[in-house]
This record gives structure tokens, C-alpha cells and sequence, in this order.
């Protein structure tokens, strides 16, 4: 392992699915929006059925829910109770899911700062005028050789916050199929759901550079005395990966909380 080993974890990625692109198969993977949330998490009476905050009910359909379009039904499969029982436990884990989809974004932007900043070091330049060569490295010379600790844990953190968040979103029920409809809640969950696909490609890209650089017996022991253009230009493509990585949690998120 090398001092590059940390890339690996460096800009995780949090609301994957590791399942094929169904739509109606996963639930959001940031935390529903506000009235969401509230369509959602409506309380339910004795008889099963939802209050008029939350949007469902189990009688007719009003002439405004019908101007609106068709309303989301809910899973033929589920009786009065286990449906209000995942309504409760989806809106219960929806709050801890959004507060740890924040987490995992903000450890991952600063570790994504730290690897450029590692880059910009090491690769930033020529094989005899990078910044480690010239002494203006930022943070000190000492960026330049052994662990990038500070990078290495906040690309832990990100990862232990990520897997929480991927293991959470798993775990939330959709009894009412919250992608499907013409609303524009659905057609935003699912541009939510279509750029998993992206943080999913930069989380393999990532995972499968920065193994191969970090391990000298996959890459047949590449050095950067020796090898300097062959690991500039692969750092380079880790380091974009990281970016489009960090720029699709982004918009993901943003799209969600907005």
C-alpha cells in the first residue's frame, strides 16, 4: 500500500442501489422533502385510515385530488395496519436518513478537498517542478511523503457515514411507489433515483484506480521517480472522479431538499 491507498476511500458516495435501475423497486435514498414527508407521515385514526394532511385516505377522491391526476395507491398486498405501520417507519427512519445523507455529503466534500490538494502537490506540474519538487506544497512539505492522515480519515468518516446511509435507505419502506405519477415530487425522485446511476460509476471508477494505484503488485510497481506520467494521468482521471462524484451528490441532494 502507498500513500494513495486513502483515494480509495476518499469520496464515497451515499444513496446507491445495487440492484438494477427499477424505479418502483428502492425507496429515495436522501430523505423525502418536507411535504413528503407530511404526505407520508399523516397520522392514522383507528380505522386505518390517514388524515387529510397526509394526502391518502380510503374514501372517494375529491374533485381537487382528481384535477391534480391520479393519486399514488398503495400496495394491493397490504392490509389497514402493515400499511400504516410502513407509512410510520418510513417517515421514523426518512428524518435519521436526511440528517446522515448531509453528514455523509459534507465528509465527502472535504475529503474530496483534501485529495485535490494532495494532487496538486504530487501532480500538479512536471516530474522536476511540482510542488513537493519546488517546496511551496500546500500545507507543508510533509504532504509529500508517508500517510495523508487528515485526507485518509475524513475519507473514513465518509465511508462509515455513507454504508450508514446506503443500509438505511434500504431499509425504508415505499408502500405508496413515491416515483410513479406525473407529479413533480415523482419526477423529481426519479431524476433522484437515475443519478444513484451516476454515484454509482464514480464509486467503481474510484475503488478500481485507486486500488490499482495503491498496490504495487497490481500495478508492477509504479513509482513516481520512474512512472511519473503514467500516475499523473491516472490521478488525474481518479481526482475527476471524484468530482463528477461529488457533483451528482450534490445536485441529488439539492434536488430533495429544495
Amino acid at each position: 500500500m502507498g500513500t494513495l491507498t486513502a483515494l480509495v476511500l476518499a469520496t464515497p458516495i451515499f444513496g446507491l442501489s445495487l440492484t438494477p435501475p427499477n424505479l418502483e423497486a428502492l425507496p429515495a435514498t436522501i430523505a423525502p422533502m418536507a411535504q413528503f414527508e407530511s404526505s407520508l407521515s399523516g397520522d392514522v385514526d383507528a380505522e386505518g385510515e390517514v388524515d387529510s394532511e397526509s394526502g391518502e385516505s380510503d374514501g372517494e377522491v375529491d374533485a381537487d385530488t382528481e384535477a391534480k391526476g391520479p393519486r399514488r395507491k398503495k400496495a394491493p398486498a397490504l392490509d389497514k395496519e402493515a400499511y400504516r405501520d410502513s407509512i410510520r417507519k418510513r417517515a421514523r427512519l426518512a428524518k435519521i436518513h436526511r440528517t446522515l445523507g448531509i453528514t455523509t455529503w459534507a465528509l465527502t466534500g472535504v475529503a474530496v478537498i483534501a485529495g485535490t490538494i494532495q494532487w496538486r502537490n504530487l501532480y500538479a506540474g512536471g516530474i522536476g517542478d511540482n510542488p513537493c519538487v519546488k517546496g511551496n506544497a500546500w500545507l507543508g512539505q510533509s504532504q509529500c511523503s508517508g500517510t495523508p492522515w487528515f485526507h485518509a480519515l475524513t475519507g473514513f468518516g465518509a465511508g462509515a457515514a455513507y454504508f450508514s446511509t446506503l443500509g438505511l435507505a434500504m431499509a425504508m419502506p415505499d408502500p405508496d411507489n413515491a416515483s410513479e405519477g406525473k407529479s413533480q415530487y415523482a419526477k423529481t425522485l426519479r431524476t433522484h433515483k437515475i443519478l444513484r446511476w451516476v454515484h454509482l460509476t464514480g464509486m467503481v471508477a474510484q475503488i478500481a484506480l485507486g486500488t490499482y494505484l495503491a498496490n504495487d503488485g497490481l500495478n508492477g510497481g509504479l513509482d513516481r521517480a520512474n512512472d511519473y506520467g503514467k500516475l499523473r494521468t491516472l490521478s488525474i482521471v481518479h481526482l475527476a472522479a471524484g468530482w463528477v462524484t461529488m457533483g451528482a451528490l450534490s445536485w441529488a441532494g439539492t434536488i430533495m431538499l429544495l
